[in-house]
């Protein structure tokens, strides 16, 4: 069906399936490294490119967990959902077993904290459907290799909230968890708070989308993983949100009338995850007043459309490759792969939301920029002080 005729909804699922299947198929039978081939930016730092396996894999399950957490369906979007989960249980017993071809990246290199936290943070999305059904022997495995990371000392920037998520996912499930690793990196992220909804990576403010890759929506989960333990108080999580839904809306003024974005900062690469603290907001029902859903949706589809139009975005097998609006390896940074692409499916989380749900049903509107672009009345904008 041409895109102009699809539902939202229906070019969504479709574009999310194009990303997975490849990735999770393949895994599913230990053939991840077999059919798919690395690519590397042209700086590299000569790491093992073996991290690649890890990125693609624990990237694409933190976006694409709240889709695959909704029940089964006879739709045609209900039968892809239940393929790729049913991939993605096969994927995680691979991921963790030292015979499998597809033995994770786990125990060299400091890389694979970072990306634990996308594979755990998956996890704590969709316990239901991703956590609970793995064997006895795959969750003692998976547990074995996040407590192994503690082997990686963090900087003191966003990857803090990396070792941060596997100890809140441990918390989860009931296991020993490190508390220094977790309150360390709520004071300092609280440190680094810049105002109006901005934070420091680090000592010094940075002009990416950091803020959304990381740090918002890392800080919320963590967060309400310990609310619900006791662990902190509520107001501590209050404001992280507040915070998180000022920033996104300002991620949704930086979409064009035309649905493009600017491209600044680093890890441009990571093409659409740029726009997960507004995802996550959506998916959670927490949107700012300011933003209407039927608005956001429109915004997030029209940034898809803009990105994802180009098809030198996969290779010919259907992976990604590196880039921001098609294949343009030398946007990438020394640390890239086509692995990292995959922090793109973040701004898919609204896909948990079932398509009943009034964030689909209801009608698009224009959001700001093309209000403001076309003499329509918009919302004016000013900074909070929280």
């Amino acid at each position: 069906m041409p895109e102009a005729e699809m539902s939202d909804r229906l070019y969504w699922t479709s574009l999310m399936y194009k990303i997975a299947s490849p990735v999770l198929s393949n895994m599913a039978k230990g053939e991840l490294r077999k059919k798919m081939t690395v690519e590397v930016s042209p700086n590299w730092d000569g790491r093992d490119k073996g991290v690649t396996y890890m990125e693609c894999f624990g990237r694409l399950m933190s976006g694409l967990a709240p889709w695959l957490s909704l029940p089964d369906d006879d739709t045609q979007e209900g039968k892809q959902r239940k393929q790729l989960r049913e991939w993605a249980l096969a994927s995680y017993a691979h991921s963790v077993d030292p015979d499998s071809p597809d033995y994770l990246l786990w125990r060299n290199e400091g890389q694979p904290l970072v990306d634990s936290a996308y594979f755990s943070n998956a996890l704590i999305r969709a316990p239901k459907q991703l956590w609970e059904p793995l064997d006895a022997t795959t969750k003692q495995r998976i547990i074995a290799e996040l407590k192994q990371l503690r082997r990686v000392k963090p900087p003191y920037t966003n990857w803090l909230l990396f070792a941060a998520m596997n100890e809140a996912f441990l918390m989860m499930v009931g296991e020993d968890y490190d508390p220094m690793r977790l309150d360390l990196t709520i004071k300092k992220i609280n440190e680094w708070y810049v105002g109006d909804g901005w934070y420091a990576d680090g000592e010094r403010f940075h002009f990416d989308y950091y803020n959304s890759f990381v740090i918002h929506p890392m800080l919320v989960e963590v967060l309400e993983v310990l609310v619900n333990r006791e662990v902190v108080k509520e107001d501590t999580y209050r404001l992280a949100l507040q915070r998180i839904r000022r920033y996104a809306e300002h991620l949704e003024r930086l979409v064009s009338p035309e649905g493009t974005f600017p491209p600044f900062g680093r890890s441009l690469t990571y093409r659409t995850g740029a726009f997960q603290a507004l995802s996550l907001m959506a998916l959670r029902k927490q949107l700012p007043e300011k933003l209407p859903e039927g608005q956001v949706r429109a915004a997030l589809t029209a940034v898809h459309k803009s990105i994802f139009s180009n098809p030198t975005n996969f290779t010919d097998d259907g992976f990604l490759t590196i880039g921001f609006a098609g294949h343009q390896p030398e946007l990438g940074d020394w640390y890239s792969n086509n692995g990292s692409m995959y922090i793109t499916s973040e701004s898919f989380l609204p896909l948990g939301l079932p398509a009943d749900d009034s964030f689909w049903t209801v009608e698009p509107q224009d959001w700001t920029a093309r209000k403001a672009f076309a003499n329509v009345r918009f919302n004016k904008d000013y900074p909070v002080e929280y």
